[in-house]
């Protein structure tokens, strides 16, 4: 065998290869490859899109935070303010009570003193009966009315 016409049949075996694999091999792999770089590309942007998604989300949990903050101070701050109202009814309540119960134990002490003094008027009229009695059974006489006026003024 010839050297040079195995070389010239490896040649043309090689360059039939070549454009084979050229019209009919290599339309497909690029074709495979461009539609990989493609879902590549498209999923580092679906990748980009969920990142900036995420970003958005956080911001708006965190929105939502500081307004169930605020509403919970707003809510925190009533309640206080109703515990307050609440606080200050019960003194109103309390100091009406108060004064109603010192008006019923000033009116009862006031009682008390009229009965004392009905009672103590009576004791007078009583003594001022015992001492008329004793004036008039002893006889007239200015010195012993002087004397038992003066021992009726000692008992008392």
């Amino acid at each position: 065998m010839n050297i040079n016409a195995t070389l010239l049949g490896q040649s043309i075996t090689f360059f039939v290869f070549v454009w084979f694999c050229m019209k009919f091999v290599w339309p497909p792999i690029m074709q495979a490859l461009g539609e990989r770089k493609k879902q590549i590309a498209d999923g580092l942007a679906a990748g980009e899109r969920g990142k900036h998604e995420l970003e958005l989300a956080s911001k708006r949990a965190a929105e939502h935070l500081h307004d169930a903050k605020q509403k919970a101070a707003d809510i925190i701050a009533q309640a206080d303010k109703r515990a307050a109202q609440l606080v200050e009814e019960a003194k109103g309540t309390a100091k009406v009570e108060g004064d109603r119960m010192i008006a019923g134990a000033q009116a009862s002490i006031a009682q008390e003193t009229v009965r004392a003094k009905e009672t103590l008027r009576g004791q007078v009229a009583g003594l001022a009966v015992a001492g008329a009695e004793k004036i008039l059974r002893r006889e007239i006489d200015a010195q012993a009315h002087a004397d038992l006026l003066d021992a009726i003024k000692n008992e008392l």
